[in-house]
């Protein structure tokens, strides 16, 4: 078998022990006689396996009982039209920290639906090097929730705190680090993300709001936007993404065998300082984002010279090590090293670094 190192930002790599068992399963899950992929959602089985996965995740990640807990579809994008959609009636009005390409889209998808939406923060004119310091007091005191991307994928920052909201909601788009530590749920009002970097394969959205934000939503939204509905429902007032639900619990199932987000968290903390250490040492890689907004997850960095990066990113495809090429938006490299990705990859990408420093000199 010939796997390479997947640096995808997403669709990222998964764990090797979670597909060799999708894979023992895929004709047959258990005794049913048939794959996941052919169950009704209403079945005992499949109701089995969604029920497990909500269980296993609360579990991960100590999510009071007072969440309600969404397995739905569409993509954390879908999410940036459904967050006003089902708090702003709240107060009428909400706030968003703008620190990259995603918190930007959410903040301009509730610009197009008309609300009086406010950004407080932004580190746009510093190409979103860092992420915003956000204090209690820059927030507007009647906002229904203020609005954060956690960690941003494409410029490789994340937030080294949880910005202090009062008794303001904060909903948070965790797509890029979800799982990957650590975190305390009752700090946020609204915690969603997208599965395809850190969880399962693309199509699941996760979305965990606490129970009493489930009352405001727009009389004349979507149903299929309405979190109470899908709340009642179990997720599962439509046919859920049945598959990809499976292979998250799977996931689950692996971080919590290898001992939880603590050891999770430990894992990626080695790896991401491994590659960090190596960039601080030499002079041939720049690593552009402040050290106290670096995120674990995606670790951004340039040569300085556009075609040192492509050829940088061809050469690294070559080897094995795929997916480099930074996003369009920023150029230069980008390396996500989500939970799956072993330490042995970023062993192996640090070689190849310093293999091309060495081979490639700067003019």
């Amino acid at each position: 078998m010939n796997r390479v190192y997947n640096f995808s930002a997403g669709p990222s790599m998964l764990p090797l022990p979670v597909l060799e068992k999708a894979a023992a399963e895929m004709v047959c899950y258990g005794e049913s006689g048939m794959s996941v992929m052919e169950m009704s959602h209403r079945s005992p089985d499949y109701e089995a396996i969604i029920q497990d996965a909500e269980a296993m995740l609360r579990r991960l990640m100590n999510i009071p009982e007072n969440y309600k807990v969404l397995f739905l579809q569409g993509g954390a994008s879908t999410q940036f039209a459904a967050v006003p959609l089902n708090l702003i009636k709240r107060t009428g009005k909400a706030d968003y920290v703008v620190s990259g390409q995603f918190s930007g889209k959410a903040f301009k998808e509730a610009q197009k639906l008309g609300y009086d939406v406010k950004c407080i923060a932004t580190t746009k004119d510093d190409n979103f090097s860092h992420v915003p310091v956000v204090t209690r007091d820059m927030i507007r005191p009647d906002a229904a929730y203020l609005h954060i991307c956690f960690n941003n994928t494409i410029y490789g920052t994340k937030y080294s705190y949880i910005p202090d909201t009062g008794d303001i909601p904060l909903v948070a788009d965790l797509s890029s680090c979800i799982i990957s530590e650590p975190i305390d749920v009752s700090r946020f009002g609204v915690i969603y993300a997208g599965a395809q970097k850190n969880m399962a394969p693309a199509g699941l959205t996760l979305v965990i709001v606490r129970e009493d934000l489930l009352d405001y939503a727009e009389e004349k939204m979507p149903t299929m936007l309405e979190w109470k509905t899908m709340a009642e429902n179990g997720s599962m007032y439509n046919t859920p993404p049945c598959y990809t639900i499976y292979m998250a619990k799977l996931v689950y199932e692996w971080i919590l065998n290898l001992g939880g987000l603590t050891v999770m968290q430990e894992m990626n903390l080695k790896k991401a300082a491994l590659l960090y250490d190596y960039l601080d040492s030499q002079d041939y890689y720049i690593a552009p984002v402040a050290k106290e907004s670096r995120s674990i997850m995606n670790v951004t960095f340039v040569t300085g010279d556009a075609d040192l990066d492509k050829k940088f990113a061809s050469e690294a495809g070559k080897a094995g090590l795929k997916n480099l090429k930074g996003h369009r938006s920023v150029g230069g490299m980008r390396a996500s090293i989500y939970n799956a990705m072993p330490y042995e990859g970023v062993e192996a990408l640090v070689a190849f670094m310093k293999e091309f420093a060495a081979n490639n000199p700067k003019a």
